[in-house]
């Protein structure tokens, strides 16, 4: 039996499976969740991060404006399904020496380790992509710490506590673009600034995943491994189509895939995942868990327009993976 190690989180958003659902993840019937009217002057929110904060739920958001500028805004929930985003873009009260002001960043995530929630995102470095790094304690201040690597790299994602003492952070190591390839690495730091002992962790595969993969939300600790989910790309006749996955990692050295599923768990279907300003796109990038109920609700991307939800059953997923 996989158990969920972490704690009781008896708020955490959840629909049960309809009737007609055979599935091991089932989306929100009130999805999308948060649109582009959350926030004035704003294109579309996708692609953003949740996690638990004291009575309920705060992120940090995605929010395209109408210039077509990435920016990022703090949210807040009672339910994690209605949101409450704040019109301001987050701005960074300290930052280090020589790094520009924080003006752009995309596909947040948010990780609490101890008493702080760290936030990584793809940051703008001198007009190139990498990870960004910042933290707070309250989502109201934050502080920005060195970008974690050298331009050009995606998807930063830590995992939710030390591992040999040591911080351990996911990434995609990429190119200026839109990038048609990419494997997953992981490095370690002991301060969050200065990272090393890179590891491949994954390849990307065939099929849904034939052209690249991404890490998706914080890996979730079970008694078993690490579970991941992650995103992969198909390069089919009309584009890129973003799907998700998940793979089980090694406890105590997550650059071993312990298993790793062939079959997508999720692919754009319907049509606020179809349709929109990238048509074809499910980006998972935060997931809640409750540990006693083994429940997981997912927040992911469609199409970069809109946010939706997702739910399923911790030994679902893995019994999927394991092509039971």
């Amino acid at each position: 039996m996989i158990k969920i190690i972490g704690p009781e989180l008896k708020n955490i958003p959840w629909e049960e499976r309809p009737e007609n659902c055979s599935d091991p993840i089932w989306r929100y019937s009130g999805n999308p969740i948060v649109t582009n009217d959350a926030v004035p002057d704003c294109n579309s929110i996708f692609n953003s991060a949740v996690v638990p904060f004291q009575d309920g739920f705060a992120g940090v958001f995605r929010c395209d404006d109408r210039t077509r500028t990435q920016k990022l805004h703090t949210g807040f929930s009672r339910d994690g399904i209605h949101w409450q985003l704040t019109p301001e873009v987050i701005s960074f009260s300290t930052r280090p020496e020589g790094i520009e002001p924080f003006w752009l960043g995309y596909d947040p995530r948010v990780c609490r380790i101890d008493d702080e929630y760290i936030v990584t995102w793809c940051n703008a470095y001198q007009g190139f992509p990498t990870i960004g790094v910042g933290k707070t304690s309250d989502f109201q201040r934050f502080e920005q710490l060195e970008n974690a690597f050298l331009p050009y790299n995606r998807n930063g994602v830590l995992f939710p506590r030390k591992i040999n003492g040591e911080y351990v952070m996911l990434s995609r190591p990429s190119d200026n673009g839109h990038t048609p390839f990419g494997d997953i690495f992981l490095s370690y730091s002991r301060d969050l600034v200065y990272w090393g002992k890179h590891r491949l962790v994954m390849r990307k595969g065939s099929g849904w995943e034939d052209t690249k993969i991404g890490a998706g939300p914080i890996p979730i600790e079970t008694n078993e491994g690490w579970l991941l989910f992650y995103h992969g790309v198909l390069n089919s006749c009309n584009g890129f189509v973003y799907s998700f996955g998940a793979a089980l990692l090694d406890l105590h050295d997550p650059s071993k895939v312990i298993m790793r599923g062939k079959r997508y768990l999720l692919a754009p279907q319907s049509d606020y995942e179809r349709i929109g300003d990238v048509p074809n796109v499910c980006f998972p990038c935060a997931a809640l868990c409750d540990a006693p109920t083994g429940r997981i609700a997912i927040y992911y991307g469609c199409a970069d327009t809109v946010t939706g939800i997702c739910f399923c059953q911790v030994n679902e997923v893995i019994d999927y993976i394991c092509g039971k």
